[in-house]
């Protein structure tokens, strides 16, 4: 049974969801999947192998995601493809050997993108960032 904390927690997150605008709902999906390839890495650090595998599995479907939804009207989505197919790859290569430098070459990247997204949504005027 969650906690109060916990349920407290749920809330506010699903607020944030649910009131977030397109471009902070892409740097949530970052910082998620920030999130999960840091937990697979503890979870390979403790022999968890099968948390490892879910963690780096939410990682990989949040890159799917990505893209699945770029806007390929702009010449510069060929680059996030390009980038998002790449850590894609690895993210599987990582869930077969469970590896850890892999993960962190992913995090690399993700961490990359996500803190171009923030300077994006810091230029552009319609985000509240």
């Amino acid at each position: 049974m969650a906690t109060s904390t916990q349920q407290g927690n749920d809330i506010y997150l699903r607020n944030k969801i649910m009131t977030a605008t397109p471009a902070e709902l892409t740097l949530l999906l970052y910082e998620g999947a920030i999130k999960f390839a840091n937990k697979a890495i503890m979870a390979i650090e403790k022999n968890d192998m099968q948390n490892a595998h879910n963690n780096i599995m939410r990682t990989q479907h949040i890159i799917q995601e990505f893209r699945a939804t770029l806007n390929h009207k702009y010449p510069v989505a060929k680059d996030f493809e390009a980038v998002y197919e790449y850590v894609e790859r690895r993210l599987v290569e990582a869930n077969i050997k469970k590896d850890i430098e892999i993960l962190e070459e992913c995090l690399t990247h993700l961490r990359t993108m996500r803190d171009t997204w923030k300077e994006v949504m810091k230029a552009a005027p319609n985000t509240r960032a």
